[in-house]
């Protein structure tokens, strides 16, 4: 089992003064703990989970980059990257950028997308689920694509890019790992199964009941990915070292 540390909370008490200050320090200190990756959600606002929209809230792949810059060894990714948040050449360009300055170290964490108050609140389209879930399979393959180093014309339902050139192309070969957020059956697990290399289930939302443990076995028969389960952890700062 492989630990990572998410971020999620960056209003801490001594507000902006040094926000990068503490966050590099996180980044840091988690890589000399032994973690193998950190890990930031890539919202404009803060989620109703963790609190208000106004709380401090940083751009997901520029925290990414100023923690490269701070570490040498800990993996780095979004869980997860909205589909509408970016347009897919430009978010496959994001992440190569990353891989290539950390030396290897990028994930691509993406999702369907689900939180409408930021897409409404920054002017972000926000197009049905249908239709995300068709972005979402569209971006997959052009990720593919362009990490393949294949240039001809992509022509989707959703997308078309005439010359999908991706130069530098990524350390990791043959890319950097894929993590799809999302445990439905009917389409996140097959997107899984057909693009993925990493999943992700919140125990926090879905519980490890038997509906969990259903989904866990349906991604283990359909192809051998890695699994990643959200959940909560008590550091405290009371034990005693003998």
């Amino acid at each position: 089992m492989r630990i990572g540390l998410q971020v999620t909370n960056f209003t801490w008490p001594n507000h902006q003064g040094s926000l990068g200050e503490t966050f590099g320090l996180i980044a840091q200190r988690a890589e000399r703990a032994g973690l193998f990756s950190l890990w930031v959600m890539d919202h404009f606002f803060q989620i109703s989970g963790v609190g208000p929209a106004e709380h401090e809230m940083l751009e997901g792949y520029s925290a990414l980059a100023f923690a490269a810059a701070r570490t040498n060894r800990i993996k780095l990714g979004t869980m997860v990257t909205g589909v509408t948040y970016r347009y897919p050449g430009l978010l496959v360009k994001t992440i190569t950028t990353l891989d290539v300055l950390s030396g290897g170290r990028a994930y691509l964490g993406i999702g369907a997308a689900w939180n409408e108050e930021e897409h409404r609140g920054l002017g972000v389209p926000f197009p049905p689920l249908a239709e995300r879930f068709e972005r979402l399979e569209e971006t997959l393959q052009i990720a593919h694509q362009m990490w393949t180093g294949d240039e001809k014309p992509y022509q989707g339902k959703q997308y078309q890019l005439a010359r999908p050139l991706n130069s530098p192309p990524s350390v990791q070969k043959p890319h950097p790992p894929i993590l799809i957020g999302g445990g439905g059956e009917r389409k996140t697990l097959r997107l899984v199964a057909q693009y993925g290399d990493a999943c992700n289930f919140s125990l926090t939302n879905m519980g490890l009941d038997e509906a969990q443990r259903k989904q866990l076995i349906e991604i283990a028969k359909k192809c051998p990915v890695h699994r990643t389960l959200i959940n909560k952890i008590e550091i405290r700062t009371d034990l005693v070292a003998f």
